[in-house]
């Protein structure tokens, strides 16, 4: 598997580029990348997708300031083989350990208090402690966005072995006491100085703080004591979520340590850009393009909405970069009811090419208003013609 990309090149800025350079660069590249504009193209569906997980990152000085110091272990998408955010993983690929709710930093330190010093550490509190909160990213269209959806996921989490029950030693074996800290998981060492006698402690190095040692590991979990699992819950993301909204689902993180609750699990959204409408909170907007006689006159339009076709009237004597609106037909407001409006810019466009009797209809009509124009050849008597009715 190749490895990933800095986030920094994949969104082609320096590393002291600011907010408005990274948003800047992600929406030019998107565009370029979208999968509408590269229909069949797996590669440019691929950089799409590593814009989105890079912008996402970097677009959060929080989360930024992590990954300019761990890098992509900040994230949990570097994380080894077969845990959350590593190669040979569920096959979501975009669940990562979070910090957002009172979590662990990243998928170091969530990592090392399962299977390494740090574990003893946590044991050494003597509390509940609360597990630490899951990310997922999920990414979905402008019509999901609008109608809402259930999506079932299996959510990655780290819990007691099943075959020795988290004791981590082999079926029909015990932990033993550990001869060093005599299950304290601590130690005590004594220094005198000419200023007197210092006693200092610390976790065991022998036992790393957990007071047990294990002679006889479990063959499930090698003696860890703890094993990966799926966790099956079905999402209901409701309609007129946005990129950025973050939908919590309470107890669906890492259990806890020593009797501590579960964390959470927090649903991270991203809409993808749409071919035909822009999108400005729960309003629509979409660009139509109409003739010199239809705006002049008026005319009925089909315009598409997110429900389908819908008749537009467009008023005679309509100007260019005029907005109309069509009320509804917008988005879903995410936490109230009713939905935001489609507005509709209109643009007048200029015919280029002409017959020799449309140029004459146009002079006429040019003459009568008394605007001066280049006059086609033999102008005069077509025009008679054509006002008598000849032509």
């Amino acid at each position: 598997m190749a490895p990933k990309r800095d986030y920094y090149e994949v969104l082609g800025v320096d590393r002291k580029a600011s907010e408005d350079d990274i948003k800047k660069s992600y929406r030019s590249l998107a565009r370029k990348f979208h999968p509408d504009h590269n229909p069949g193209d797996k590669q440019a569906e691929e950089k799409f997708k590593e814009l989105g997980e890079a912008y996402e990152t970097l677009k959060d000085p929080q989360k930024r300031a992590g990954y300019d110091r761990f890098g992509h272990a900040a994230t949990g998408r570097g994380g080894p083989a077969g845990w959350p955010g590593g190669a040979g993983g569920p096959g979501q690929g975009d669940f990562s350990w979070s910090g957002d709710a009172g979590g662990f930093s990243g998928f170091e330190d969530i990592f090392s208090m399962f299977f390494g010093g740090g574990l003893g550490r946590q044991q050494a509190r003597r509390g509940p402690q609360r597990g630490a909160d899951l990310r997922y990213d999920l990414e979905i269209g402008l019509e999901e966005a609008a109608k809402g959806l259930e999506r079932e996921l299996d959510v990655p989490r780290i819990v007691d072995c099943p075959i020795c029950g988290g004791s981590g030693s082999k079926p029909g074996t015990r932990p033993e006491k550990c001869p060093d800290c005599g299950g304290s998981g601590q130690v005590r060492s004594v220094r005198r100085t000419p200023l007197g006698q210092f006693v200092t402690s610390g976790p065991c190095s022998r036992c790393e703080g957990r007071g047990e040692i294990i002679k006889e590991p479990c063959p499930d979990c090698d003696g860890l004591g703890k094993v990966r699992r799926n966790h099956h819950i079905v999402l209901s993301v409701p309609p007129g979520v946005d990129t950025g909204t973050r939908l919590r689902i309470g107890e669906a993180g890492q259990p806890g340590l020593l009797g501590g609750p579960p964390g959470d699990l927090y649903v991270y959204v991203h809409v993808r850009p749409h071919k035909v409408f822009e999108r400005d909170g729960a309003d629509l907007h979409l660009e139509r393009r109409v003739g010199f006689a239809q705006a002049t006159l008026g005319a009925e339009l089909s315009i598409p909405t997110l429900g389908g076709e819908t008749i537009l009237k467009v008023p005679a004597g309509t100007q260019p970069g005029t907005r109309l609106r069509l009320k509804g037909k917008g988005m879903p407001h995410l936490r109230r009811g009713g939905s935001g409006d489609l507005i509709v810019h209109m643009a007048v466009d200029v015919p280029t090419r002409l017959s020799a009797r449309e140029k004459d209809l146009l002079a006429a009509y040019a003459t009568e208003r008394g605007e001066a124009v280049t006059m086609p050849e033999g102008f005069l008597k077509r025009v008679k013609d054509i006002l008598s009715g000849a032509g």
